[in-house]
Parts: structure tokens; C-alpha cells; sequence
């Protein structure tokens, strides 16, 4: 279930007791819902000036529980200016809910003349709302676990008004989404360890339309995924970090028109491996797991949502990337599961490897189908938080081009404060990663990071390609698969801070509102 649990509210009148709190949020102090609570905000300015700048109580009879919290919207028609002023508002409404101990609010969004020019983006508009007071409510699994959760999450219930059943449903099982890939990118990397990011994983999906399949034998991962296993060699010495792989699939009702493949980085904790992080670049490395966490919460989504028509199969890689005696080193040439001979650049690029076996999995698997969509998900490179900041990186192949994959996603998220941003595979991408040698097919990555590497973000989608099969079904071939990355590295966690920042379940919602929502009945 979403936290806090989500009501449907369709009385307005002040008799209606079960609300502690009411926040109205609206450009003006003209509240058209509760004209009497205009007066009270108009006499409060006379004495309190910040009433209409920024957030502020009043008592006013006229509204449900007698006190009401007004939110000013602020400036919504500028060219940049987008849905996500909503969600900001609702992480200043979190934040005065639990100053004024309001643990059941009702929420009212009054406006009545949208920018015309931007009214469509602002369709959903009290949802970002929700979502931004769940984001800023939300506290770490660990403290959760340790502390009284009540007190450290006291906000029990909201009341969003004017949302009826069918988009409540909704918008409550991508806020579900949303918190499980909270929980388990967020979490320390001994409690969310491989075995327990797959525990974590089995008890979110135990008796829900998605079956879990999980893969814990060294062995059959060095025989079916090489690459994975490689990064996960030193890992092995130590029994609690051994690594896990984790098949979550869904099979909507009816016959199936489109089946989607979604591969996930988890990397539980990150060393670098060989490659050592160094000077503090350590710090924050278990979150390097977000990739993971935002496909298992796409499929807490589909769990709840139930959508006709799509099967969805998605493959997790947790893996440690540890130092150790036994730990896979620069040089190394490893052959994948497509039977392509990686030559390892560098350590530190450990998600790409795991990634490759997923994806050549996948590969065989989506041959078989029609309409297959292939996705990765992965926190890959620092790269692409320096092109493009908080924003999602999508690098997509000619096939998925075609069937407008990332256009689709951009246009999602921008409803949903999920901001996608697109990029472009190019040749010198496959150049970058060729072989220096007949000894190897494809170099994994070069040895200097991402972040002072020309197009540091977008060749290792080029290897991907490469060293999963997935190069050999592009536009041009009988059989073509549209394959998408997505690097959520910039999007992954607030303001960039790795280590102490919220994350943020980036790519969750843009995903749900392009493929899940459309198709629940």
C-alpha cells in the first residue's frame, strides 16, 4: 500500500470530522471552495504579512477541522516552469504537517484559471502534490526498523479532493512503486545486502499477480551469466554478500500485445573493485543499487494496477562489487553470454557487466515475441549527471526510435515530476569500445572516469549493445528489438548528494504513466 494510505474525499462541508487538517492550496486568497475562508485569510494578512507568500494557518469554521494551512502556488505561466512546482508544494506542505501534528489532512487544490498555455501539463497537477508530501514524509528502512515507525512517520492518511476512485487507485500504486524503490535504493548496504535486497524483494510480491524467481547458485551464474559473476567473484568469500539474481515476471489477462524486458543494476555496494574509489568517493556507493530499485517498484505498480494485455518480465542483478584476492581486474577478457570476449577496462564499470548477460538473456527471449520492448535501468555514470543534471538519461537504438520510446517517457514524466531527458547513440560511441586487439571483441570501458570521458554517458550503451547480441537486431534486421537505457545516475537521489540525499525512485513514475496507467481498466 502507498504511506500515507490515500482517501477519496467528496464532502467539503465542515461537519466532515475526520480530517485534523486542512491545506488549500490556490494562486490567490480567493478561495472559491470555502468563499468564508477568504475572509479569514484577508483579516490574518492585516496582521501576519507572509499570509498569500507563503504557507500559513488560520482558523477558520468553514472548513473541515477548523484550521486550515494556505499554500500560495506561486508564478506557473514562464516557459520553464512545470508540473513539479506541484510536487515542490507538496514537500512544504509535508514539512508544516508535521510541525502542526496533522496526521490525517484533507487536501484542496483551488484553482480556477490555468495558464492557458499550460493547462495540459498541469492535468495532474494535485497528484504531484501527493507525491511530493510522500517524498519528503518518506524515512529510511533502518530507521523505520529501529525506531517507533509511527513517530518518525506520523502521518497516517491524506484526502485529496476532487480525485475520483479510478485515478486514487492509480496514483496510489505508483506512490506504492515509488516507496518500495525508496526502500531499497536507500538502504545501508549490510541490511540491503544481495540475499537481502532479494528477502526485501520476495516479501514485497508474496501473494501478488508478480511471481519472483530468485537465483542464488554461483555456479549456474558463471555458466549462464559470466560478466555478472565476474563482478561478483569477490564477493563470494563472504556468505552475506553473495551475490543474487532476481526474475520478477507479470502476465496481464487476455492476449498479450506487447511484452517488455526490464534489467536492473543492483549493486548492493560499490568499492570499484581493482579500480578503487578513492578520496571519499567511496561514500553513498549503496545506493548505487537505484537501477534495481526502479524495476522492482515498475512491478509493484503492475502488482497493484493488474493491467490487461502486457507481460512483463524483469531480471535483477544485486551484486557486491568487492576488493579482494579473487576480484576481476583491468586486462581480464571474459567471454559473455552472447559469446562476445569483453576485454575489462576498468573495474569501476562494473554495472555494464552485470547488465550484459540480463540483457543477452532477454535477447533470445524477445525474438520470440511481438512488439518486445528491452529496457535497462542502472544509476551507470556520473557522466550523465553532469550532462544532465536531475534529469533521467535515455539512449536508445534505431528501433526503439522508431517506435518513439524515449518521446513517449519524456512526455510521460513531465506529467508526473519525473523528467526524462533524450540522447543520441552515435557512431563514435561503437568506435570508442572497439577492440585494440584480435584477443578481444569489445572493450568493456576505458580506464579514466566517466565524468572527464568524452560522451562518457552514451558508449557504454554502444557496449551493451555489443556484448549482449543486442547489436545484431537493430532497425535494419529481419527480427528488430527496440532497446532503451536509462541512466538515472543524475535523477537517482535529491540534489545530486549520493550519500545523504532522499532517492527519489526516479524513472518509477514516467514508466507506470507511459505503459501501466493507460491500460487499467
Amino acid at each position: 500500500m502507498a504511506f500515507p494510505t490515500l482517501r477519496v474525499c467528496t464532502d467539503l462541508s465542515s461537519s466532515s470530522g475526520d480530517r485534523d487538517l486542512t491545506v488549500v492550496v490556490s494562486p490567490s486568497l480567493q478561495v472559491s471552495v470555502f468563499p468564508q475562508l477568504s475572509e479569514a485569510l484577508l483579516e490574518s494578512q492585516q496582521y501576519d504579512p507572509r499570509v498569500g507568500t507563503k504557507a500559513s494557518v488560520v482558523s477558520s469554521k468553514s472548513v473541515p477541522s477548523g484550521r486550515c494551512l494556505h499554500v500560495p502556488v506561486g508564478q506557473l505561466d514562464r516557459d520553464y516552469d512545470d508540473v513539479r512546482r506541484f510536487f515542490d508544494i507538496g514537500k512544504v506542505i509535508a514539512q508544516h504537517l508535521l510541525e502542526l501534528d496533522a496526521m490525517h489532512p484533507l487536501i484542496v487544490l483551488d484553482i480556477q484559471n490555468w495558464p492557458k498555455h499550460k493547462k495540459a501539463e498541469y492535468t495532474h497537477a494535485l497528484e504531484n502534490i501527493y507525491l511530493g508530501v510522500c517524498q519528503q514524509l518518506w524515512q529510511p528502512l533502518e530507521a523505520r526498523e529501529a525506531l517507533i515507525e509511527d513517530e518518525i512517520e506520523p502521518v497516517q492518511s491524506i484526502a485529496l479532493w476532487g480525485l475520483d476512485a479510478q485515478a486514487t487507485k492509480m496514483l496510489s500504486a505508483i506512490e506504492s512503486g515509488k516507496r518500495l524503490a525508496r526502500d531499497l535504493c536507500g538502504t545501508e548496504p549490510e541490511r540491503m545486502a544481495p540475499i537481502g535486497f532479494a528477502d526485501y524483494c520476495n516479501k514485497a510480491f508474496k501473494g501478488t499477480p508478480v511471481s519472483i524467481d530468485v537465483v542464488d547458485d554461483p555456479q549456474f551464474l558463471l555458466k549462464e551469466y559470466p560478466c555478472m559473476h565476474a563482478v561478483a567473484r569477490a564477493s563470494l568469500d563472504v556468505e552475506r554478500h553473495h551475490p543474487r539474481l532476481i526474475h520478477l515476471t507479470y502476465q496481464g489477462a487476455g492476449p498479450i500485445q506487447q511484452t517488455l524486458y526490464l534489467a536492473g543494476k543492483g549493486i548492493t555496494f560499490d568499492t570499484g573493485g581493482a579500480d578503487l574509489k578513492v578520496n571519499g568517493h567511496m561514500a553513498g556507493m549503496s545506493r548505487d543499487k537505484g537501477g534495481a530499485a526502479a524495476v522492482a517498484g515498475i512491478m509493484r505498480v503492475l502488482a497493484l494496477l493488474k493491467p490487461a494485455g502486457i507481460r512483463v518480465v524483469a531480471s535483477i542483478a544485486a551484486v557486491r562489487n568487492s576488493i579482494g584476492a579473487d576480484a576481476y581486474v583491468p586486462d581480464e577478457i571474459i567471454t559473455s553470454h552472447a559469446g562476445v570476449r569483453v576485454r575489462i577496462g576498468n573495474t569501476d564499470a562494473e554495472g555494464r557487466m552485470v547488465l550484459t548477460d540480463i540483457l543477452s538473456h532477454m535477447r533470445e527471449q524477445a525474438q520470440l515475441d511481438e512488439n518486445p520492448q528491452v529496457f535497462s535501468f542502472a544509476t551507470l555514470t556520473g557522466h550523465a549527471a553532469i550532462a544532465f543534471g536531475p534529469y533521467s538519461a535515455l539512449v536508445e537504438n534505431q528501433a526503439a526510435i522508431d517506435q518513439n520510446v524515449s518521446s513517449n517517457l519524456i512526455a510521460a514524466g513531465h506529467l508526473w515530476s519525473d523528467p526524462c531527458e533524450q540522447s543520441k547513440l552515435r557512431r563514435e560511441d561503437y568506435n570508442f569500445i572497439q577492440p585494440r586487439t584480435k584477443a578481444d571483441d569489445v572493450l568493456s570501458s576505458n580506464n579514466a572516469p566517466s565524468v572527464g570521458t568524452v560522451r562518457g554517458h552514451q558508449f557504454p550503451m554502444a557496449y551493451l549493445s555489443i556484448a549482449s547480441g543486442l547489436d545484431k537486431h537493430g532497425a535494419q534486421h529481419d527480427k528488430p528489438i527496440a532497446y532503451t537505457h536509462v541512466d538515472i545516475a543524475g535523477s537517482a537521489v535529491e540534489n545530486l548528494d549520493w550519500q545523504h540525499g532522499k532517492p527519489t525512485a526516479a524513472a518509477v513514475a514516467a514508466f507506470a504513466a507511459s505503459y501501466i496507467l493507460p491500460r487499467v481498466k
